[in-house]
């Protein structure tokens, strides 16, 4: 079910238990994709947890906020407290939603319990920055159908995206739908992102996962992610690469099991 949450601005998706000891599990999903990127672990994540998927800041039936990143964060600590309703926390975050849930819990440390920041960083090589300031000049100029591919390439191998046609029809519709806008505010914001001063203030356990094979934002990203954080732990995933939970759901259910189990902290 659907539901709108911090006044109206962000809606989500609810599944799982209604009862208020079953732990609140946020899935914050990728820039290039939507939050199905989570439909195939949503619901047997929620035998256990109070799911809550919602639609970032100008996604889907989300309201947009300008502001940049920290604004974008803001917006979602809102949406977790009043979603969590006092429950246990954890903001698991995908790409771009990585670096939303990094952000707010720097900027709000009480928001969460645990988090699970799977294929994110704190700081892009020149390199990164770059590919990002010429995705948004690109989308800019030419619209989004003119960066489509080089979208998918930065999701999924090409031969990940050969294996599966079908469900790569549906990934390119998506990104397809994406306002042009929200895509390069968060493209300039990733450009000149670094949090490396700041993750001192993750007080929280950490699990940071990241496919091996991911070009988008390359495990030597998670590596210092995971060195630089108090409390992390640091797991890449083999054959996959950005989208682990959509390329393979039952090998990242297996990566975040133990972590996200009632209780548990990092070994």
């Amino acid at each position: 079910m659907d539901r709108l949450f911090a006044n109206g601005t962000v809606n989500a998706l609810e599944l799982g238990p209604g009862s208020s000891q079953a732990p609140a599990l946020f899935l914050f999903h990728s820039l290039l994709s939507d939050r199905a990127s989570f439909d195939a672990i949503a619901p047997r994540l929620a035998r256990s947890h109070h799911v809550v998927v919602p639609e970032l800041p100008g996604f889907g039936r989300s309201k947009a906020v300008g502001g940049g990143l920290a604004a974008v964060a803001d917006r979602m600590a809102e949406a977790v407290k009043d979603a969590a309703a006092g429950r246990e926390t954890i903001v698991l975050g995908n790409g771009y939603g990585g670096f939303v849930a990094l952000q707010m819990a720097i900027r709000h440390p009480a928001i969460a319990d645990k988090l699970v920041l799977a294929d994110c960083g704190a700081a892009f090589s020149q390199s990164g920055r770059e590919a990002f300031s010429n995705m948004a000049a690109a989308a800019k100029a030419k619209g989004l159908s003119a960066i489509t591919d080089v979208a998918m390439r930065r999701l999924f191998a090409p031969e990940f995206q050969a294996a599966h046609p079908e469900l790569m029809r549906d990934r390119r519709e998506a990104f397809l739908n994406t306002d042009t806008k929200v895509l390069q505010d968060a493209c300039a914001a990733l450009a000149e992102l670094d949090l490396r001063a700041e993750l001192w203030r993750v007080k929280v356990p950490v699990l940071v996962l990241v496919g091996e094979h991911d070009e988008a934002t390359p495990p030597t990203m998670s590596v210092e992610l995971a060195q630089m954080l108090p409390d992390a732990r640091l797991e890449i995933i083999s054959g996959c690469a950005h989208v682990p939970q959509l390329q393979a759901p039952d090998v990242f259910l297996d990566a975040i099991g133990e972590f996200l189990a009632v209780g548990q902290s990092v070994p």
